[in-house]
């Protein structure tokens, strides 16, 4: 059964749970669109069970990512890391990575759905489409199938999915379609958050306290996805995910098993006109002694190409939307602003650069440039 789905001007304390199920049988889709309507206006995560990806390949992804981080060599790691090409896919080391301006403190490769290099003609960004750099099968013979399948389902899924929410807002169920490439890339991450030694906050701490304290747990800091729709496994058990509502509370959202975690990314919010939520979400490192985190995160994709244009979403679904939109956080920026960018694609090359400055400065240094000097103006001005 779906959960309950909250008022309209309610800000969230759990995350609902949807089973994808219920979409596929005639008598108890109309419940699940009306679950999915909720959660994506007033909510922007929700859980979803009952995906009919298999078990057993469930445990074999989570096996290879533990591999990937535990068995595979140092040197084989550094083979494949991410600054060695300019796609923004391989291997990225410890602390890296970059979000909400501090170090994020996880190791992780980044792949994506296999695409060709692309022709000296194409867009500057089109350099995010290009081929993979997989660990040396020597060490991981079943790396590769395992994640290649993993992702060829998860693509359906996300497909699927997307035509769900176009039918939960009044739109045609094809209406994201232009939005998609006939070889549409989607991307795929595998994390590793190691333990920290920070203790607890103790009660009453002062708010610089607090900063402090959580630049320290950051596993990945203060963020809203990206794109359309991203789909999280949670690989160990140790909780960490939290998203935040409009009180600016952080809701946990701990593994359930047979589930994913679906966050709705900024493309989404932005192409529906502000009805999807985009909701700002983080990961806190497990503590000394709770053991490694793992995740698998998978990242709907949308055409480089395509332009901002929101889709004609029915007046009544507006109307819900300005009414949660009261019950609504922001404070996160916006990758997506419309006006500023001519392609999604120049968007999310600057988003690139911005989270990994050692790519941006290998193949990318003019636009790290001009990104540091935005930083630079925004630091002063505040």
């Amino acid at each position: 059964m779906a959960s309950t789905p909250p008022s309209t001007t309610a800000t969230f304390s759990s995350i609902p749970i949807l089973p994808l199920s219920q979409a596929l049988n005639p008598s108890t889709k109309p419940q699940f669109l009306a679950s999915l309507r909720s959660a994506l206006l007033n909510v922007g995560f929700l859980y979803l069970s009952e995906t009919g990806l298999p078990d057993t390949l469930i445990q074999d992804v989570i096996h290879e990512c533990r591999s990937f981080f535990e068995k595979l060599p140092w040197e084989e790691k550094e083979a494949i890391e991410m600054k060695n090409q300019k796609s923004f896919l391989g291997w990225s080391r410890l602390d890296n990575e970059t979000t909400a301006f501090n170090p994020d403190h996880r190791e992780q490769l980044d792949l994506s759905t296999p695409h060709p290099i692309p022709g000296p003609m194409a867009p500057l960004y089109h350099n995010l489409l290009a081929p993979n750099q997989w660990p040396s099968p020597a060490h991981l013979p079943s790396f590769r199938p395992v994640y290649e399948d993993y992702m060829r389902r998860m693509s359906n899924i996300s497909t699927l999915f997307t035509s769900l929410i176009a039918e939960a807002i009044g739109l045609h169920v094809d209406a994201f379609n232009k939005f998609f490439d006939q070889d549409q890339q989607h991307k795929l991450k595998i994390v590793k958050y190691p333990e920290v030694d920070v203790p607890d906050l103790p009660a009453g701490a002062s708010e610089i306290d607090r900063k402090k304290w959580e630049i320290k747990r950051q596993g990945v800091g203060p963020h809203k996805d990206s794109m359309l729709t991203s789909y999280l496994l949670q690989a160990s058990d140790q909780p960490g995910l939290q998203a935040q509502n409009a009180r600016g509370e952080w809701v946990d959202c701990k593994p359930i098993s047979g589930t994913l975690v679906v966050a709705i990314g900024q493309g989404m919010e932005a192409l529906t006109d502000g009805v999807c939520a985009s909701t700002t979400h983080r990961v806190l490192s497990p503590q000394k002694g709770e053991g490694a985190r793992y995740s698998v995160p998978f990242f709907q994709g949308v055409s480089y190409d395509a332009k901002f244009e929101a889709m004609d979403v029915p007046g009544e679904v507006l109307k819900l939307r300005d009414e949660a939109r009261k019950a609504r956080r922001d404070d996160v920026e916006f990758t997506f602003v419309k006006g500023r960018w001519g392609h999604l694609g120049e968007a999310t090359l600057m988003n690139r650069v911005k989270s990994h400055p050692d790519v941006g400065e290998r193949w990318y240094p003019e636009l790290l440039a001009e990104i540091r000097a935005q930083q630079a103006v925004a630091a002063k001005a505040s």
